[in-house]
């Protein structure tokens, strides 16, 4: 009986460590890796280089008033439409005390003088037709007379110019109201009733009264590193993706590159404009953040793979094309344009080959306890 005891418990002993001895061994094993395959597929290919800038309008003018003085009335506000000629603002001139003074004063002397002749005129006419003195002597004080006549009408207009800015016999021309020069839309009106104005003239800009531009010609205006300048041309098209408009492109033509570089943060930059073709459902602000995707090359409808299926070395490139199952083979092939993504391959594939990709992963699933 003991003897059959120690029997079995040999054969146990035996029987789990055979097992033992089998489940490591598998447990050693490798187990094959298996790789996923992609398919080559038919797509537009875009080469493109990005510049960073702003949308605004072409045409954008700064209303300046013509006289220094304060302003007495705003008649417009930021958002408004507005056409050549439509009134701004008005402006009260606040004269000169020195320049009144002298205008005050030559008005006092030129009614003197008027006066004096006009008394010498009245005794001369007489004297001339009761035949007392010549001709030629009267029309001498007749020329007189009127010269200073003419003296005291414009020794008055100079003093109403200084004191109000308009003269009477001109109508509605004044230098008081300020009115727009083009038609357009009012992007901003930086003063206020009450503020102080100084006027354009050939030394000082003067105070920007509005700023008004024609909304419905904008422009791309951006900067392209010098790195990439050489690449772009007058015609090329651009993309257009508008920070504040979600979801929506919009197309522009390069028309401008500046011949001069800016130096701007170590770097050289250039800038550029193009022309944006505007949507009828879509109103751009003046100033909107931009980034234009500037079309350097593009193919249409052309077989293309993931550029990172490829395996380049020196001017050629390869790819690994499944044979059979889990079984690739290296080929060479011949590519075209890029965008950085996907490339064209102009031979040596064809949409149903079947090219390696990655390991593929092996799903685990959790059991719930």
């Amino acid at each position: 009986m003991k003897k059959i005891i120690r029997i079995s418990v040999l054969v146990i002993i035996s029987v789990v460590f055979i097992w033992t001895i089998v489940f490591l061994y598998q447990k050693s094993e490798k187990k094959p890796v298996v790789y996923e395959t992609e398919k080559p597929f038919i797509t537009n290919i875009i080469k493109k280089t990005v510049a960073t800038g702003s949308v605004v309008p072409r045409k954008q003018v700064e209303i300046k008033p013509t006289v220094s003085g304060i302003v007495e009335a705003i008649y417009v506000e930021a958002g408004k439409i507005v056409r050549k000629g439509d009134l701004i603002a008005k402006v009260k001139i606040i004269p000169n005390m020195l320049s009144l003074n002298n205008a005050e004063s030559r008005l006092k002397q030129a009614k003197i003088k008027f006066n004096d002749a006009e008394l010498e005129f009245i005794r001369q006419k007489e004297l001339f037709a009761t035949g007392v003195i010549a001709s030629a002597e009267f029309q001498k004080n007749e020329l007189e007379y009127k010269s200073l006549k003419e003296e005291l009408e414009s020794a008055e207009n100079n003093l109403q110019l200084i004191k109000e800015g308009v003269l009477k016999k001109s109508g509605n021309a004044t230098n008081t109201l300020i009115r727009s020069t083009i038609n357009g839309m009012v992007l901003d009106v930086p003063i206020e009733e009450g503020n102080s104005v100084i006027e354009s003239n050939t030394f000082n800009d003067g105070t920007t009264i509005a700023v008004i531009a024609d909304m419905n010609d904008m422009i791309f205006k951006g900067k392209v590193d010098e790195t990439e300048v050489g690449k772009i041309k007058q015609g090329m098209d651009l993309l257009l993706n508008i920070g504040a408009i979600e979801n929506d492109t919009f197309y522009a033509k390069l028309a401008y590159i500046s011949p001069k570089g800016v130096e701007e943060n170590g770097a050289i930059q250039f800038e550029i404009k193009a022309d944006v073709k505007l949507k009828n459902s879509q109103f751009i602000r003046s100033g909107y953040s931009a980034n234009a995707d500037i079309v350097l090359e593009r193919k249409d409808n052309v077989l293309a793979v993931k550029e990172s299926l490829i395996k380049f070395e020196g001017d050629s490139s390869f790819v690994e094309l499944e044979k059979g199952e889990q079984k690739f083979e290296r080929i060479a092939i011949l590519t075209g344009l890029s965008d950085g993504i996907n490339i064209e391959i102009k031979q040596g594939l064809d949409t149903t080959s079947r090219l390696k990709s990655k390991v593929k992963e092996e799903k685990v699933e959790k059991k719930e306890e």
